[in-house]
């Protein structure tokens, strides 16, 4: 089995609630944390490890910016997969030391990258939402994710078997 295959398999598979709640915007919300533990029973069910590296980089607006890239590798091979997320850090948060700035930034962009990589839907739990009986098609978020998923070798039934998509998305997923 490829990467590719393995990836598409654990993206089909892959479910992280979302465990915590932000008081001040009364929402339920997952975290990088969630997501890293909801995938340690892949690593050995299809022979793969997870990674996220982070890199700090200046911007040309001086705001200090942190690259994520969270990856899949096989370890039946060389194969690997990545994605990125870059974030930001609001170096004026009110309430905030600049380490808990740099710590949020760094907590969104893992949440982001793994999201990217795992093409995970950060709205409302799909059991929540879910009607059993109508899917809607595809955001707008979930089509970039599609998109960069289908750039780094993804097939486009992979996603087909995971979301709803109109007509005009499958177009611009299958002419990349």
């Amino acid at each position: 089995m490829t990467i590719y295959q393995k990836l598409s398999l654990i993206q089909k598979e892959f479910k992280s609630k979302k465990s915590r709640f932000n008081s001040f915007g009364k929402y339920n919300f997952r975290s990088a944390e969630d997501i890293l533990e909801a995938l340690k029973p892949y690593n050995e069910k299809y022979k793969v490890y997870f990674v996220v590296h982070e890199q700090f980089q200046e911007s040309s607006l001086n705001v200090p910016v942190i690259e994520t890239r969270a990856q899949i590798h096989d370890t039946e091979s060389e194969a690997f997969i990545s994605a990125t997320a870059i974030v930001g850090v609001d170096l004026n948060q009110k309430g905030m030391q600049t380490p808990q700035q740099f710590g949020s930034a760094s907590s969104y962009g893992k949440k982001y990258a793994l999201g990217n990589l795992l093409l995970i839907d950060d709205t409302a739990d799909s059991d929540a939402t879910n009607n059993h009986a109508q899917q809607s098609t595809m955001t707008s978020q979930q089509l970039k994710q599609a998109q960069d998923y289908i750039k780094s070798g993804g097939k486009v039934d992979s996603i087909k078997k995971k979301y709803s998509m109109t007509a005009a998305q499958e177009k611009q997923l299958t002419t990349l």
